[in-house]
């Protein structure tokens, strides 16, 4: 059966902890490696001038070439996509397959492990984890309070939410309520197109975490920008990649979604 074991816990001036949590199965594999811790986006604008006369050929023409460029122009990069999402993304569902791959042992080749689940969140500071395969997990923030159960453990994990979202995955995804509360926490980078989405790197600015940094690819959907890859790299060479299927922007969730109470019987273990 799959153990947890407890592989590193550092207290910060603040009184801050950050515990790095590993996951192995009976060959000894790493299944899971979660980790708990505590920008600046330039503005993105375009101008066009057009000098024409009263002439209604000109006009048309004028009209033509001003669609096309507002067309190209409002799918214009990472960071334009990452700032209409958290503008206009006030909620959201979607299926996930992730990947994390564990640095190679020396003399052989990474080895990795695929986990599926649903997810959802709610802007400011709300989200749900549903691993379902292999074995089933749920991570939930309340707007107060971070859970982690694992059922085959029987175990919860509480935690201050408020103490460890800052520069994590959550923060650019649900928690934080506009661009700015992101750069207090993460430099911003736009990076270039690449398999059909728009990408930024987020990388934070305290080093007192395990995280290295985060790439968030953007697909272009109906209607904006879409939440399409979370590429995690940890200090520890780490790498998760999640894969969002079916996103369903500012989706109605039902009320009690972020809502978690510990099962009868479940040691709970608050931080």
């Amino acid at each position: 059966m799959p153990t947890r074991e407890i592989v590193r816990c550092r207290k910060y001036p603040r009184g801050q902890q950050v515990r790095t949590l590993r996951r192995w199965d009976a060959q000894g594999d790493m299944l899971i490696h979660l980790f708990v811790a505590r920008g600046n986006l330039p503005a993105l604008s375009v101008f066009h001038r057009m000098h024409m006369k009263r002439n209604s050929r000109i006009l048309r023409v004028a009209a033509a070439v001003v669609f096309a460029v507002t067309a190209s122009v409002s799918w214009a990069g990472g960071m334009d996509s990452l700032e209409q999402f958290v503008k206009s993304t006030r909620s959201g569902k979607a299926g996930f397959t992730q990947v994390v791959t564990a640095p190679a042992k020396e003399g052989q080749t990474p080895r990795s492990k695929t986990q599926t689940g649903t997810f959802e969140f709610q802007r400011p500071g709300k989200f749900r984890f549903h691993y379902t395969k292999p074995f089933e997990q749920v991570i939930v923030a309340d707007g107060q309070t971070l859970w982690l159960y694992d059922v085959d453990l029987q175990q919860v994990t509480a935690r201050q939410q408020e103490q460890v979202l800052g520069s994590t995955p959550a923060a650019i995804v649900a928690a934080a309520p506009n661009v700015k509360a992101l750069e207090k926490d993460f430099n911003l980078a736009e990076e270039p197109d690449k398999d059909g989405q728009q990408w930024i790197k987020a990388t934070p600015k305290s080093r007192d975490g395990q995280l290295q940094s985060i790439r968030v690819g953007f697909k272009q959907g109906a209607k904006g920008p879409e939440l399409g890859t979370l590429d995690i790299q940890d200090s520890f060479g780490q790498r998760s990649v999640l894969t969002f299927t079916a996103f369903e922007m500012n989706a109605e969730l039902p009320a009690g979604t972020f809502q978690f109470k510990p099962h009868a019987g479940v040691d709970v273990l608050r931080n």
